[in-house]
Order: C-alpha cells, then structure tokens, then sequence
C-alpha cells in the first residue's frame, strides 16, 4: 500500500459511522449531531430512535427527515442522496452534510401565568381584574418546520430557549378566549375544562406555523382581586345565614353568654351575671320587638315585669332592670278560668283562692266545680 493510499485511509477513518442520539436530558428539543467537519462516512449507520426525527441539512438547507428507524447512508440507498450533488471523488468519498435530532416526544407539565391581571367585564361585578395559572404539554410535529423557523443552526436547543416565548403566546390567546366566552367570574371554577379546550385550539393556530403542537392545556386556578373574593365571601355568607331576624337574635343570645362570663374585672361573678343580664335582655329587647311605632311616631307598646314590675318593652325575653325572665308560663284561674301567671295565689279577675279544693274522704284533689271526688265518691262541698 502506498503512502497515499494509507493517509486516504486514516482520513477516512476520521469519519462517522454511526450516527445516533441517546437523550440523557428532560428539556432537549433538537441536538445538533457533532460530525468532523461535516464529513459522514459512506455506508455509515444512521440509528432514529422512537420520539426522534433526523433532519439533514446540506449547504444550509433542509436535504430530508427520517422517522424512527435504522438507515444505510450509501449511494442510491436513501432520497437525501439526491439532493446531496454529485459525490466529486468516487463512491467512497464522504457526504458533507448536518445532522440535527429532533426530539418529538411531550414535553410535559410546562407551567404558564398571567404576569399582570386581565381586565374583564362582569356581569356581577362589573370591572374585574383576573389571575390565571396553568400547565400545558407540547411536542414538536414538524422537524423541519420548527429548524426553520425556531431553532435554526443553534446546536442545543432547549425548552429554556423558547419557553418565555410560548407563555407570551399563551397568555394572549387566553385574555382573548376568556373576554369572547362570557363567562360570569362565579361560575369560572365550573367551566376550566372547556376554556382549556377553546385556548388549546387557539394557540395550536399560532404553534403550527413554528412546527409545534400543543397536545394538552390546563388552566389550574383563576383568581380574582382580594376586594372581589371578600365580596364573594361575605355575599356566601349571606346566603348561609337564611333568616337575618334569627341570625341576630343568635348573636344577642351569644353577647349574652359572653356577658355572664365577664367578672367585670373583680367585680364578683354575682356582679357579672347581672350585667350580662341586663345586656342581654337590652339586645333582645332590640331585635325581638315587632315594629312598634304607629301615627308616625308614637310610643312602643309595653309590660311589665313579672318580677319587678319595671316595664319592659313587648316581646322582651328578660327584663332591663332586674334581668329576670319575661315569659312566664301562664294557667287558668279554678274559678273563673282567667289567664294566671303559674304559681299565683290568688286570681286577678276574680280574687277566688288558686289552691285547689281537697276532698273531706280521701284528700285527693279535686277539679274546679267538681260535685263528686273522682277517687271515693265523697260528695264535695260544691254539690250542696
């Protein structure tokens, strides 16, 4: 062998033989292949792997794409050999030529945000401003489209590289989508499936002309002004509550407890009890009374208190001044079957004696008017 022909071998030694890419990140989406001086052997193996597309490029342009699978680079083996020129040193001479992995794999869980609020008009609430936050999944569809158009002759191109681009994209289509659908900021948290969907198509719009493909969109939470959701939240509220009249009787009976367990710093537990008391029966006083004015201004109607006498105004469940309890539970008179406060003596109506009459046998008691005692017989008094 001449010495010629032994450097014409070691040249050819230089070049590559197998052409391959192993992926050892998360975020690579095109990985430019290193070949000495763009030199790749004849007959060498080029290896795509599933997720993968292998893009030639000659004399800066786009030669052809190759799917998954194991290819022969050779003479009249592959179409890029036709767009490769004449081979100007016989058929062992090597292909000038770059080689670009694109992975077409998902690139999930990819976050996207509003960096400032989306002005929106509310039936509601009129003017709101809104956050929103999400997730989306993107692959790349064309190989060669998104060389061309995005990454270019970078070598290592990464999800870093364009991602503040696609969330501006993103964020764009959202404001637009969400302002079309009208949707009423209540019931938002109901429809984030559907305005995901409607985004999603949007921006596939946009991302196709750059070879991408976004495959899913999340819109996680939409939020709106901290005013807005005290608003929200007061007006749940509201709702919960049902009958105000209740709801405010329920605080006076609390304000009540809370006043009985105030010693009025030292003042006695006896001393705390009476001024909780009379809080309490002041606030009950307030809303538990009916509407009491009449004629435009006249005085509300009043009672007295079962135990003081001092007067109360009606419907009070315990009295201002003495704080003892207003309602009283009420018997007939055995005699004229008037109205009495239980335990009374004696009747207001007819001044007849509450106790009961006995009967002179058996000393059972015996019902007003009675003529006969219901356990012996006896004839009572009353039937003379």
């Amino acid at each position: 062998m001449s010495i010629i022909d032994k450097v014409k071998e070691a040249a050819m030694n230089q070049f590559i033989e197998v052409i391959e890419w192993l992926d050892s990140s998360q975020n690579t989406l095109v990985y430019r292949f290193p070949v000495y001086q763009q030199e790749i052997k004849n007959g060498a193996q080029l290896i795509v792997r599933e997720s993968q597309a292998a893009v030639f490029v000659f004399e800066g342009q786009v030669a052809d794409v190759f799917t998954p699978g194991r290819y022969t680079v050779e003479g009249g083996n592959t179409p890029i050999l036709s767009k490769l020129g004449a081979w100007k040193y016989g058929f062992n001479s090597p292909i000038k030529a770059e080689v670009y992995f694109v992975n077409t794999k998902q690139f999930t869980d990819l976050k996207w945000g509003t960096s400032n609020p989306i002005m929106l008009r509310d039936a509601d609430f009129g003017i709101v401003r809104l956050r929103a936050f999400g997730a989306y999944s993107v692959r790349v569809a064309d190989p060669a489209g998104f060389i061309r158009e995005i990454a270019g002759t970078n070598a290592h191109f990464q999800t870093e590289d364009i991602d503040e681009q696609l969330k501006r994209a993103i964020v764009s289509e959202f404001s637009d989508a969400i302002g079309e659908m009208k949707i009423p900021a209540l019931d938002l948290a109901a429809q984030y499936k559907e305005l995901g969907e409607a985004i999603r198509g949007k921006i596939n719009q946009d991302f196709s002309s750059w070879g991408l493909e976004v495959t899913k969109f999340y819109v996680e939470n939409i939020s709106l002004p901290p005013e807005v959701e005290a608003a929200m939240d007061k007006r749940a509220s509201m709702g919960a509550l049902g009958d105000a009249q209740k709801y405010m009787q329920f605080q006076a009976a609390d304000a009540l407890r809370d006043a009985a367990q105030n010693e009025g710093g030292g003042a006695g537990l006896g001393a705390g009890l009476g001024a909780g008391f009379a809080v309490g029966g002041q606030m009950a006083n307030v809303f538990g009374q009916q509407a009491g004015t009449t004629g435009g201004g006249s005085a509300a109607a009043t009672v007295p208190c079962p135990a003081c006498g001092k007067q109360n105004a009606a419907g009070a469940k315990f009295c201002a001044d003495c704080g003892g309890k207003m309602e009283v539970a009420q018997v007939p008179c055995v005699k004229c079957g008037a109205q009495l406060r239980e335990g009374a003596k004696f009747c207001s109506e007819c001044g007849s004696s509450q106790e009961k009459a006995k009967c002179t046998g058996c000393q059972a008691e015996l019902a007003p008017g009675a003529k006969f005692c219901p356990e012996c017989g006896t004839k009572t008094p009353d039937a003379a």
